[in-house]
């Protein structure tokens, strides 16, 4: 496909790069949206019913078993032509990778993601002490949805996953890399972004006041599309191997 020359031009030029993925990067891999997620088993609930400290406490068991479930789902899927697209990119730039993923599916093709802003489902740890946990995780849900979490060998307290719920903070660390990523790069790109999320949808802006130049790839309009420099209607899957092709060009 071809690839618009200004973005080219941009992309040539730029020797510390930053991109912002969301959702939309990993949905050509088959990993379903949050929401997208609540089907089958789980179309009863609503996902804040699921994605609280309170609704975990309630019920730990049902809130494990759909992160169970939601891990074993993201595990079975590989990367994309766009997670690859940006490893191959990282060999001759230096390549930082933001993302509102909860999988690990950059990791898996092969980047070094800097910040994961909402956590991961892979790391697990402790509710009680918040310990990191290394154990086996449970199969995923069965027919009533229910997964009893393991329990932290330093204090028994229940497992749970290493996501950020609703009515938590991010990361202070992963967002803090994410804003220096934004204001000293070359070139932002954001990718498969839904711009609605805050406080991660305000990176782009970040950037901007730097006057760092932004690119956003994604095949439809966001909030997002009025703010950055360019917008590139095309997926992460098609648009990214198209970029990273043109600039060995």
């Amino acid at each position: 496909m071809d690839v618009p020359e200004e973005i080219v031009a941009l992309a040539r030029r730029a020797r510390r790069v930053t991109v912002l993925t969301g959702a939309g990067m990993s949905a050509e891999s088959g990993v379903a949206t949050f929401r997208d997620a609540q089907t089958g088993l789980w179309a009863r609930f609503d996902p804040a019913q699921l994605a609280t400290a309170d609704a975990f406490r309630r019920d730990p068991a049902l809130v494990f078993g759909w992160y169970a479930w939601r891990y074993a789902q993201a595990r079975s899927v590989a990367p994309n032509a766009g997670h690859r697209a940006l490893a191959d990119w990282a060999r001759i730039a230096e390549v930082r990778i933001v993302t509102q993923n909860v999988d690990d599916l950059h990791e898996r093709a092969g980047s070094t993601v800097l910040a994961h802003l909402h956590g991961s489902l892979a790391a697990f740890r402790c509710f009680a002490c918040d310990r990191p946990y290394a154990g086996p995780v449970p199969d995923a849900a069965g027919a009533d949805g229910r997964v009893e979490p393991p329990r932290c060998a330093a204090c028994g307290g229940p497992v749970r996953p290493g996501v950020v719920w609703f009515g938590e903070a991010l990361p202070a660390r992963a967002f803090a890399d994410g804003v220096q990523a934004c204001r000293d790069a070359d070139l932002v790109l954001v990718v498969g972004t839904s711009g609605l999320v805050y406080p991660a949808a305000g990176l782009p802006e970040v950037a901007a006041a730097e006057g760092v130049p932004t690119v956003e790839l994604n095949p439809e309009p966001t909030p997002l599309s009025r703010k950055v420099d360019h917008t590139w209607r095309t997926t992460a899957a098609v648009g990214l191997p198209a970029l990273v092709a043109a600039l060995a060009r």
